[in-house]
């Protein structure tokens, strides 16, 4: 800025808007005409990154997927099991790891509300001191070389955000709170998902033990017509060893599905915030959930709104862009004002008369100058982790869009498997009875019937456990989706203590348009000034209403 160009007439106000433009023309970060538009804050204002995402899914031309937009707030009443909806409303109320995350908003909260605190006067504080002091007589000083001092009063020094440093603060605290209930949606949509997950592996191993007992039953008979023919003499001692080793390999199928009955069973304990223990009573055996042969999964792109791991990632990238501020805040004095008001005397009997009364203010300011080195290299080391925030939101939406599709083809494919193990399943019970049949009359040898009993119950496992793998696969297409966390709008379920159930966050974060959106950060330059660093972007903060214990 030419200063010569200013009119020497110029008032007070012309000089200070010379001596301001000086002062950032000098310290190099922030332009006069930014430093207006960011709200007289130095430092960039937030934008939301650009990250890629795909205009459709692959599978979209199947008719099992249906792109319209959709509900998963309660996705689980899909299954139409109301055991599985109570369990899902337990593990709401009572798993810890949720709980865990509402605390962090609280301390979030906390953190926000010190950092908002800092625009008020920094330093309050009431005193009383009494000094008595001695000064050498050789000094020829003309006062009494004796003195007491006493003193009370209040004193508090504030420091101007005169370039945003404590508001950047403030945003920066405020991004690190949406991220906390970001968090806490995140558990939610992963409590749920285990909590169906568990269940459905519970109901799946319930299934497949009960084939194996019938399966069991069958190979009893099979044993005893070969016991029978081989007493007769009709039959060979081969029959009855290979119906008795048939038999005995079904039966060693049974305890390993048990573990996992029983590991199914803690690991829904552990969700529900229970102490491991027999949950078979109140879970009776019953079939394995049913799932609609269709899913409704929107357009990958509203994973940007609706996954809460996408949405803290973002509020990482937003933090992190108020800490360039902050740094940058660092290049320029810092203006404070310090006052006292209070009595002071030489004799406590006078020290509250109304002439002791005594009050000062000084403004002060400090500048930080030759150390341009490192306060530089601090604002690039800012701008280098904002850069890092960028790139992890970028691999974090890849991250879910990879997730969401691998589910997808899962769930699609298990309903193929499904069909064809049925059909398998069916024609080896029909050709098990056919075999028994002709083994009892003489006309098959028992060879046949130990391999079609054998096939029968390989069959059958595989037939529940991809029954199974369907429901499964589906609840981790809804946990890639996003889907489950807006339980805690719901009225008809109870919160879990600390729970920010009451949060006033929209249930949709906006999604900014093309136009607004910045391009892949550039990498660095060690002779670049500032980071670069994302601009303005209106995203609405929210402030969470929680119980302070």
């Amino acid at each position: 800025m030419n200063m010569d160009a200013l009119p020497k007439d110029a008032g007070c106000g012309r000089r200070w808007t010379a001596a301001l433009a000086l002062v950032l023309s000098l310290c190099g970060c922030t332009g006069p005409l930014e430093y207006v538009r960011n709200g007289f804050k130095v430092g960039p204002n937030y934008r939301l990154p650009a990250a890629d995402t795909a205009a459709d899914w692959i599978d979209a031309a199947d008719p099992r997927v249906r792109a319209e937009p959709a509900d998963f707030a309660n996705w689980w009443s899909v299954f139409q099991d109301p055991v599985l909806d109570d369990l899902i409303q337990t593990a709401y109320r009572q798993n810890l790891d949720v709980r865990t995350a509402a605390t962090r908003i609280l301390e979030a909260l906390a953190q926000r509300n010190v950092q908002a605190a800092n625009l008020l006067p920094q330093s309050q504080t009431a005193l009383g001191a009494y000094v008595h002091g001695q000064i050498s007589q050789n000094f020829g000083l003309p006062f009494p070389s004796t003195f007491n001092l006493w003193a009370t009063g209040f004193n508090a020094s504030w420091e101007l955000d005169f370039w945003g440093r404590l508001r950047r603060s403030i945003e920066s605290a405020k991004a690190n709170l949406d991220g906390a209930v970001e968090d806490y949606n995140n558990a939610l949509v992963i409590l749920l998902a285990e909590a169906a997950t568990s269940y459905v592996q519970l109901r799946t191993f319930q299934q497949r033990i009960a084939f194996a007992n019938k399966n069991i039953e069958i190979q009893k008979g099979a044993l005893e017509i070969a016991e029978a023919r081989f007493g007769k003499g009709v039959a060979t001692q081969l029959d009855v060893q290979q119906a008795r080793a048939n038999l005995a390999q079904t039966e060693a199928l049974v305890p390993p599905l048990q573990i996992g009955l029983r590991q199914a069973n803690n690991d829904l304990c552990l969700l529900l915030g229970l102490t491991p223990h027999d949950l078979l009573p109140r879970l009776a055996p019953e079939p394995i959930p049913l799932t609609p042969e269709a899913v409704s999964v929107g357009i990958p792109r509203e994973l940007l709104r609706r996954r809460p791991d996408v949405r803290r990632a973002e509020r990482n990238v937003a933090a992190q862009s108020a800490q360039i501020g902050i740094a940058q805040a660092d290049f320029y004095p810092r203006f404070v004002l310090f006052g006292f008001i209070g009595y002071t005397a030489d004799n406590f009997a006078r020290l509250f008369d109304a002439s002791s009364y005594t009050g000062f203010i000084a403004p002060i300011f400090q500048w930080n100058i030759l150390n341009y080195g490192r306060l530089l290299n601090n604002v690039r080391f800012q701008g280098a982790r904002w850069h890092e925030n960028v790139l992890t939101y970028q691999q974090t939406v890849l991250r879910a869009q990879r997730e969401a599709e691998n589910a997808l083809i899962a769930f699609l494919k298990a309903q193929e498997q499904t069909r064809s193990l049925a059909d398998s399943v069916s024609a080896y019970e029909r050709s098990v009875d056919l075999v028994l049949d002709q083994y009892r009359n003489g006309t098959a040898d028992f060879n046949r019937v130990f391999t079609t009993q054998a096939a029968l119950v390989s069959a059958q496992d595989q037939w529940i456990a991809a029954r199974g793998s369907i429901a499964l696969n589906l609840i981790a297409l809804y946990r890639a989706l996003g889907g489950g966390w807006e339980i805690r709008f719901r009225k008809d379920i109870a919160p879990p203590d600390c729970s920010p159930a009451s949060l006033p966050m929209s249930k949709e974060a906006a999604l900014p348009e093309p136009s607004q959106q910045i391009p892949a950060p550039r990498r660095l330059s060690p002779k670049e000034d500032t980071a670069a660093a994302p601009e303005a972007s209106n995203r609405p903060s929210s402030a969470p209403v929680l119980p302070i214990p």
